[in-house]
């Protein structure tokens, strides 16, 4: 489904992402790991087109995206969850979902703004509150039910447990393995026990480049591996 080709990424003149390659087949959970600054969070908005990629390839379903506006994107099927959730204030939870889907899609919706509030009644007990004024594990939920609304084959998590209390990351592990059924997902953490959890393959990056490609079982399976790439020194 998503290919990513020896991408360059930068912030000004800062070289974030030298070289960045990796793979994502329909269906699939794959989690991006590493230390803080190792390029995660940058490589989900390269493929996203919100920092595109100054050299190398995106291809999404067999189309190239690299140098795409993010907004296009979005409508070929890929949904972005940022790290800081950006929830519109002054809609209500409701507004928010209703707010982001896409007018003049085609074929049967899988995800209306009505099936997300019956999926998730944390969020439906909620419909009519200003999103601001969520707590951050409701802000977060919020988030990705909003993406789910856009009918995305791929969705992008960004850090989706960043600052988020032990029950609520229960909840959203929860719901990456429920919408991994349907949807394929690729997201970033930093926490080596819920990608192993949760995801089935993993990249881990260092300085921008990718220093380990493989099943969560082997990573699993290879704690110096773990130690040398994701121990906070």
């Amino acid at each position: 489904m998503l290919t990513v080709e020896d991408i360059h990424t930068y912030y000004g003149e800062s070289h974030a992402l030298q070289g960045v390659s990796l793979e994502v087949e329909a269906g699939d959970v794959v989690c991006l790991l590493g230390r803080n600054g190792a390029g995660k969070s940058t490589t989900l908005k390269s493929i996203m087109g919100v920092t595109p990629p100054r050299q190398g390839r995106v291809v999404f379903e067999g189309q190239e995206i690299q140098g795409v506006p993010a907004h296009r994107i979005a409508r070929l099927g890929i949904a972005l969850v940022p790290e800081d959730r950006r929830i519109f204030p002054g809609l209500s939870v409701y507004e928010n979902l209703e707010v982001a889907m896409q007018p003049g899609h085609a074929g049967e919706r899988r995800w209306t703004p009505e099936r997300v509030l019956d999926t998730y009644p944390m969020l439906a007990e909620l419909r009519h509150q200003d999103g601001a004024t969520l707590s951050g594990g409701q802000q977060q939920m919020l988030a990705i039910a909003r993406a789910l609304v856009t009918e995305p084959r791929l969705l992008l998590l960004d850090e989706p447990n960043e600052g988020l209390a032990p029950v609520i990351v229960h909840q959203i592990g929860e719901l990456i393995d429920d919408l991994s059924s349907t949807t394929t997902i690729l997201f970033t953490d930093q926490s080596v026990p819920f990608a192993l959890r949760h995801a089935r393959k993993a990249y881990i990056l260092q300085k921008g480049q990718v220093a380990y490609a493989g099943t969560t079982a082997e990573l699993r399976e290879n704690p110096e591996l773990q130690e040398r790439y994701l121990s906070v020194a």
